[in-house]
């Protein structure tokens, strides 16, 4: 497992933007496919988005198709960045940064939340 370190997160009003990032340390970048997920007060966790280990493909879920983009930088970096546009309110939640191991026998990583809260 790979230690994930989330930057950004806070407040921000209905139609504005913001920018996570997640910092990766402790393994190759290059092997793990990154995602986002993000969990509301009294909900599950979902799926946001997520990039291939080769920054190659991009996944995003219905709701931030169009307004959210995944990205990654695999260089010394090793950083994902999830940008967020035209927040609405049902945005805010928990978001969480995920490692995904191109190995089948490496578990699953996980960041600490970031806390993002829409205020209309």
């Amino acid at each position: 497992q790979v230690q994930l370190v989330k930057s950004g997160g806070g407040l921000v009003q209905a139609g504005g933007s913001m920018r996570l990032s997640c910092a990766v340390s402790g393994g190759a970048f290059s092997r793990y496919t990154m995602g986002w997920f993000r969990q509301a007060p009294g909900k599950e966790r979902e799926f946001v988005a997520a990039i291939e280990w080769n920054g190659g493909t991009a996944y995003y879920e219905d709701f931030a198709k169009g307004r959210f983009a995944i990205s990654r930088d695999n260089n010394a970096a090793n950083t994902v960045h999830l940008q967020m546009n035209n927040l609405k309110p049902e945005d805010g939640a928990t978001y969480y940064c995920h490692a995904e191991s191109l190995w089948p026998d490496e578990p699953d990583s996980w960041g600490q939340g970031a806390q993002v809260t829409v205020s209309s």
